[in-house]
């Protein structure tokens, strides 16, 4: 039996949309592709559609943001036509990058044996060179190897400068800035001399290829006759060059991308690049996926008048054939304990329901906004899996704090006590350990290092944390004092010892927010120890997702590309979503606003957002009480609206 062509069934498989990207011969061709539009089937029949029409598939081009997605690409493709796709050229920019600089890289001064480093070689070179270089030996606030790879990745990434890298994202690292300068030099230098490069030198060495060595370029134009790049919106400008300097001449680009999904600026992606396409390619034609196959109307009437709020994007509006659905609401409760009981009562209603629980998430936009959450989860018996963030009892600064109230409630607690002691600078373990014992000879309380003796210069090292445990008294103070009490003792401590120590600051004080529901410490410390938040983790969730009867919990930025039968959005709370960071900058709020738009679109059947009626946020002394601005002024039936008190 002879096989029809393939092409006979696009208009069976694919929307009018769709068929149109599918077919588009020859120019610039930017794909809108709007969440749940079906952008990877579109991409597939576009590969497995020119192959059939007699294109040698090394002739195509296909680059996506990780090898899985283009492997499963050419895979579906093969399953259309035939196991010609295979051959086709896919794969990620880096190994793109890779394999041309295998070939030509000499032409910009790298020899074809060169080392690639992953980011734990980058980062132990730069310790090295730090300690090499003696730049601040004795300087705790100096940048440690791991925030030194973050800070010249991101440079490379944004073309920007060292010094306008940390002035826009490090300032607290101002002090160090020649140091820095000097350090990045040295980085570089080495690199060239020993034929190292890094994953962003990749990029920078091919681009540098691209643009300075004609021939090569005019090659690598005449060999890929078509070229088609996913997730455009997550480029970063070194890319978007490449892109159009490989298709020079020819311009068969294909883009396929959302804007209202470009949510990765930290890792420097511009949305500009899909913004401003039609610019960059004139006479580019622009087709936009509005179709909706995940969601039921009335979430898509929200996520519409959502993105309907940002500035610079192209117009789209969602739509879906599904049957009608329930209006998504948003809840505001008393607290964040009536906020998280709220959430947990409805999960178990949905459970019971018959919901598995694999198919809800509940989404928020930092790691630190679920601990409370996680406590109730734990009360109520409900197992759940986290993405994004940090296993909160193992984040060295919540232990940290955590200590220091353990040996209130059990001046026992050996583990606690070389903890707090050997933070104390010119105290290590074999001294904290003698001080230890010393104590618990004389079977003292939490005070008891005002009651042992000491020479002068443990004296002076341990009189800031005498004066602490002298001033907290158990039976006299609440949890949140006591709590309170420790922080601005551990704050010096803390912008010591981490880079991000802002970032951990605000950990904190979410945890000074649990312990205001708590008269007692020591049920404070059981529920920490018996009921603690779980295991997060760094990847994103489309790889490590793979517990499926599992609740998820997630930060937006990992749910992405994701969908759940039922979705819940907690603290949708203006200064918490959007953040407080984020507030007085457009660029930063327009991207949060996006986000929204992201977490909104990963529901299938039922949204809801919820917020505490009011907050105290203790980095500004601001009183939060306002739900998010993102979802003010959208009618009652597109989001229904009630209060739990």
């Amino acid at each position: 039996m002879t096989r029809s062509p393939i092409s006979d069934q696009f208009k069976k498989e694919l929307n009018p949309a769709q068929l149109e990207a599918v077919m588009f011969d020859q120019g610039p061709l930017l794909v809108i592709a709007g969440a749940g539009s079906g952008k990877t089937r579109t991409l597939t029949y576009r590969v497995a559609r020119l192959v059939e029409e007699g294109l040698s598939p090394a002739s195509l081009l296909l680059l996506t943001f990780t090898r899985k997605a283009s492997q499963e690409m050419l895979r579906r493709a093969s399953a259309l036509l035939d196991d010609r796709c295979e051959k086709v050229a896919g794969g990620t920019f880096h190994s793109f990058a890779n394999m041309v600089l295998r070939r030509h890289g000499s032409l910009v001064g790298l020899d074809p044996s060169f080392t690639i480093m992953d980011r734990p070689d980058m980062e132990s070179l730069l310790g090295t060179l730090r300690k090499d270089m003696g730049l601040a030996p004795n300087e705790r606030t100096f940048p440690r190897k791991q925030t030194l790879a973050g800070l010249f990745s991101r440079s490379v990434n944004k073309l920007k400068t060292i010094e306008d890298v940390i002035f826009d994202d490090y300032p607290h690292f101002s002090r160090h800035m020649d140091a820095l300068v000097t350090l990045y030099e040295a980085y570089v230098h080495h690199k060239q001399t020993y034929q190292l490069v890094d994953y962003d030198d990749l990029l920078v060495y091919l681009n540098r290829l691209l643009t300075e060595q004609e021939e090569i370029r005019r090659r690598l134009c005449g060999l890929y006759q078509y070229v088609m790049v996913d997730e455009y919106q997550d480029t970063n400008r070194i890319q978007a060059d490449i892109v159009r300097r490989i298709v020079e001449g020819r311009n068969n680009i294909m883009v396929v991308g959302d804007d209202s999904q470009s949510i990765y600026a930290f890792r420097g992606a511009d949305v500009n690049n899909i913004l401003s396409f039609p610019e960059i390619y004139p006479g580019a034609t622009v087709i936009k996926l509005e179709e909706n196959y995940r969601s039921v109307p009335p979430i898509l009437d929200l996520a519409n008048a959502v993105i309907d709020k940002a500035r610079h994007k192209y117009t789209k509006n969602l739509f879906s054939n599904k049957r009608q659905g329930m209006v998504p609401t948003l809840v505001c409760t008393l607290s964040e304990n009536e906020q998280s009981r709220f959430v947990v009562e409805k999960i178990h209603e949905l459970i019971t329901s018959g919901v598995d629980p694999g198919r809800i998430a509940v989404l928020f936009r930092a790691g630190f906004h679920s601990f409370d959450l996680e406590i109730q989860l734990g009360k109520a018996g409900i197992s759940f899996v986290k993405y994004g963030g940090f296993k909160f009892m193992d984040a060295a600064h919540i232990k940290d704090v955590l200590a220091h109230l353990k040996v209130i409630h059990n001046p026992g607690d050996s583990i606690s006590w070389l903890r707090i002691l050997t933070l104390l600078n010119h105290v290590g373990a074999k001294t904290a350990g003698r001080l230890f014992d010393s104590m618990k000879k004389i079977d003292a309380d939490h005070r008891g290092l005002s009651h042992i003796d000491m020479n002068q210069s443990q004296l002076e090292h341990t009189k800031r944390l005498r004066a602490l445990f002298a001033d907290l008294d158990p039976a006299v103070m609440t949890v949140v004092d006591m709590g309170e009490a420790v922080m601005e003792y551990y704050l010096p401590m803390l912008e010591e010892k981490f880079d991000d120590h802002p970032k951990r600051k605000r950990d904190l004080e979410q945890l000074l927010a649990i312990m205001e529901g708590y008269p007692e410490l020591e049920q404070f410390l059981s529920d920490m120890a018996i009921e603690p938040p779980s295991t997060s983790l760094d990847n994103n969730l489309s790889t490590a997702h793979s517990d499926i009867r599992r609740l998820v919990l997630s930060t937006v930025h990992s749910a992405k590309g994701l969908e759940w039968h039922t979705v819940f959005v907690i603290w949708a709370l203006d200064g918490r979503f959007p953040s407080m960071q984020a507030l007085n900058k457009d660029k930063e709020l327009e991207e949060e606003l996006r986000l929204m738009y992201v977490a909104a679109t990963r529901a299938k059947e039922h949204l809801l957002f919820l917020c505490p009626a009011q907050a105290f946020d203790r980095a500004t002394g601001m009183l939060l009480n306002r739900p998010s601005r993102f979802l003010e002024d959208i009618p009652e039936d597109i989001l229904n609206r009630h209060s739990v008190w």
